[in-house]
């Protein structure tokens, strides 16, 4: 008979969300970047609208401010500063949920945009000369987004339990009850 093993202390196992790598954001930006460069060059920017919309990069935006804020607050609520109350643990799951799946969404608009960027800048036409405010707007704010996510899913972690010489009397665990 085999014995199921358990995973590592602090490894991720079954039910466990390790940490968002930054290396798979950066092969998902790169593959991003490579298949904007493939579809603008193979479409030659017949197909495209005449002008690249603002509204994806808008929308990129106000999400990276709403993760950033969300960061700062759940962070906070957290650590139980004073003036704010605790945070619902189920909450904090979902904005680590959030926070995973903005980061790669991120990444992947960041490449998209990087790489019809760089096109843009290789083209030679007026048409193009004017989308590239659009398009390097969209990777910074991309990467913005990138940034906040990844701020919020590390706002979303466990503060580091106390020593015993670090702990207060009126701890948690000098209290009666359930623990």
């Amino acid at each position: 008979m085999t014995q199921a093993k358990s995973p590592p202390p602090g490894g991720t196992g079954p039910g466990r969300i390790g940490p968002t790598r930054i290396s798979t954001l950066v092969v998902a930006g790169l593959a991003a970047a490579a298949v904007a460069w493939l579809l603008i060059s193979f479409l030659y920017y017949d197909y495209l609208p005449d002008d690249l919309p603002w509204l994806p990069v808008v929308t990129l935006a106000a999400l990276a401010v709403l993760e950033a804020y969300a960061a700062a607050n759940t962070r906070a609520r957290i650590e139980r500063r004073p003036g704010r109350e605790p945070v619902n643990a189920l909450l904090v799951a979902r904005f680590v949920v959030l926070a995973k799946a903005s980061s790669l969404a991120g990444a992947i608009f960041a490449g998209f945009y990087a790489g019809l960027t760089g096109w843009l800048f290789v083209e030679s036409t007026e048409a193009a000369a004017d989308d590239r405010t659009v398009a390097g707007a969209g990777v910074l704010a991309s990467l913005a987004l990138v940034a906040a996510a990844l701020w919020l899913e590390r706002s979303c972690r466990v503060p580091e339990q106390k020593d015993d010489e670090d702990r207060e009397p009126g701890d948690r665990e000098d209290r009666p009850g359930r623990r």
